[in-house]
């Protein structure tokens, strides 16, 4: 593992994410799944969230449309949140599914609209 690039990788995901999901992610890591997290951390956070090439801003809008193409309910409430912290608006992220619904289907992008607002509950202390 090259350190510096998980140090950066646990510092955008916890910038992204929220220090409290990371950290219970991390410490509750075992040893059957921790080598995911330290997979994850420095490569999907270090080596590509870290890169400049696109504003983080982008980087959550792309991933919304490919975690709803891809029906994984759980990382999408968590980049719904990411994305509000990265100055992603709720109308942009209901154009985002709306585009979900025509170019992946409407299912998918029904299950976008109910997580998001999920997701968006809990970040207004709703839930």
């Amino acid at each position: 593992m090259d350190k510096s690039t998980y140090d950066r990788g646990l510092e955008i995901r916890k910038a992204v994410l929220g220090a409290e999901f990371v950290e219970r992610a991390i410490n509750g890591a075992d040893d059957f799944n921790r080598p995911m997290q330290e997979l994850v951390t420095e490569y999907c956070w270090g080596a590509v969230w870290g890169r400049e090439g696109l504003p983080r801003r982008t980087r959550s809008l792309l991933n919304l449309a490919m975690i709803s193409a891809l029906n994984r309910p759980h990382e999408l409430k968590i980049h719904v949140q990411g994305a509000l912290r990265n100055g992603v608006s709720k109308a942009e992220i209901s154009e985002v599914f709306l585009q979900v619904a025509i170019y992946c289907g409407v299912p998918a992008a029904i299950d976008a609209f109910r997580i998001a607002r999920q997701a968006f509950e809990e970040m207004e202390g709703g839930a």
